[in-house]
């Protein structure tokens, strides 16, 4: 293919995702209540209050767009991950494409673990929050601040999943051996623990230890995989 033929195929690719991410959109407009309560379930078991506080007239209105763009998202990300495959299946070698469906496949499901493993976290956590104040103090979140920080636990949660599969990358091409990611399981475990006090958008100490042990696990796994896949 031409330049001109790969920049048709890109916009081609584009527009598709595009119109999944807006259908998907639509769908969790109509759904908004329903993600809406699931969302706040954490906030009324901890603080016992039945709704969010909004300050704002539009704040209302600005919430279910947020919730749609996100939920949008997420509806459409297996077929914008389809289309990005297919726009970059043509450039690899067999060899690189036996290895890349198990690579995107694996990034989803941790992706999702990441996130399942948040919404189970996100209630503690926001009881330490909550408490950590004093009973001085009343709490009262508006839609805005609490759903942007569900929104960054579940993408850093996300994130830190994606762990193994890079290592297993630099593993398989050679960057980083086997042998010594096992040298460095102790400095390993501080990086990890360092990391994950700083990627934890609400930094306390139960989204910590949620992030930190399970990427440690990962680590010990990716050491297998990329042995056993190495042979």
């Amino acid at each position: 293919m031409t330049l001109v033929e790969h920049l048709r195929e890109l916009r081609r690719r584009l527009i598709i995702s595009a119109i999944a991410i807006a259908i998907g959109a639509v769908i969790a407009f109509v759904l908004y209540n329903h993600i809406l309560k699931l969302l706040i379930a954490p906030y009324r078991d901890v603080t016992h209050r039945r709704s969010l506080l909004i300050t704002d007239p539009l704040e209302g209105f600005a919430t279910r767009l947020k919730i749609s763009a996100y939920g949008g998202m997420f509806l459409a990300s297996p077929v914008v991950l389809w289309e990005l495959w297919r726009f970059i299946t043509p450039g690899l070698h067999k060899r690189e494409k036996r290895y890349a469906v198990p690579f995107i496949l694996s990034s989803i499901l941790l992706f999702l673990l990441g996130g399942a493993v948040a919404m189970l976290t996100f209630r503690p956590a926001l009881r330490f929050l909550v408490g950590v104040g004093g009973s001085n103090l009343t709490t009262f979140f508006t839609p805005s601040k609490y759903l942007s920080l569900v929104v960054l636990m579940i993408v850093a949660f996300g994130i830190a999943f994606e762990f193994p599969i890079v290592l297993v990358f630099l593993e398989l091409a050679g960057v980083l051996p086997s042998a010594r990611l096992r040298k460095w399981r102790r400095p390993a475990i501080v990086v990890i623990v360092t990391v994950a006090a700083v990627i934890t958008p609400s930094q306390d100490p139960y989204s910590l230890f949620a992030m930190a042990i399970p990427m440690y696990v990962f680590y010990e796994a990716a050491i297998i995989i990329g042995r056993v896949l190495k042979k």
